[in-house]
């Protein structure tokens, strides 16, 4: 049994239609099953996928059929990022899979709190191989070991659980602490913006202006005043 359920419908209109109705497209499929195109209800899936992400197994309800599922694909439309369709994986809870698991950041950074630094963390997920019941919702990234600005934290680094086995590079670094910039460094940085806006001519169309078209235009306009 699996923390999340989701139940579908079977798909009796055009997508566009079901998306003006507040449902999402979806589909089922896996190994030696054959595929289920379906219908869910948007509401209830956007909640599915705040509380359960990609890494947590989902009940997937079809009639009387039932499929330990995963979130595998989200298409989202460019323009208001609302889901458009989705894609279900089901999986044989005997057989590893590949899958994405979020990190969470917890703890306090000395480096942080004393010494002024900003927590960057250019990572925020790891890709795992495991068997389905041994996914975990997150991994737990203890920050408290930052005490200095050249302290980090990298994959290697990770408590990761009984059975799951981390295929990112152990030598990738997650979070680090990056030194608050000096005085000398934020007002050089100022000085160099203000010299690129004032170096932008703009002709009357809006538009930047080549190197010494802007002066050619004005000697021009000159020009025709005296004639």
């Amino acid at each position: 049994m699996t923390d999340f359920t989701i139940t579908a419908t079977e798909k009796t209109a055009k997508n566009n239609k079901l998306r003006r109705d507040g449902k999402i497209p979806v589909i089922v499929y896996g190994k030696n099953v054959e595929n289920i195109p379906a219908v869910v209800n948007k509401l209830e899936f956007d909640r599915l996928y705040r509380e359960a992400g990609t890494s947590n197994l989902i009940e997937f309800r079809f009639g009387d059929k039932k499929f330990k599922t995963l979130i595998n694909d989200i298409q989202v439309d460019p323009v208001t990022s609302y889901p458009i369709h989705v894609d279900f994986l089901k999986v044989n809870m005997k057989e590893k899979i590949h899958a994405e698991i979020p990190l969470e950041f917890v703890g306090e950074s000395a480096a942080v709190m004393n010494l002024e630094g900003s927590l960057i963390t250019p990572v925020d997920s790891i890709e795992v191989e495991c068997l389905p019941g041994d996914l975990v919702s997150e991994i737990k990234v203890d920050i408290s070991t930052l005490a200095t600005f050249e302290d980090n934290i990298k994959v290697s680094d990770l408590v990761v659980p009984a059975g799951i086995e981390v295929l990112s590079d152990p030598d990738e670094i997650i979070t680090f602490v990056q030194e608050p910039r000096s005085e000398e460094e934020l007002e050089a940085l100022e000085t160099e913006v203000v010299e690129n806006v004032e170096g932008i001519e703009v002709d009357h169309k809006g538009e930047e202006a080549p190197e010494g078209e802007g002066e050619a235009k004005a000697e021009a306009e000159e020009n025709k005043e005296k004639e």
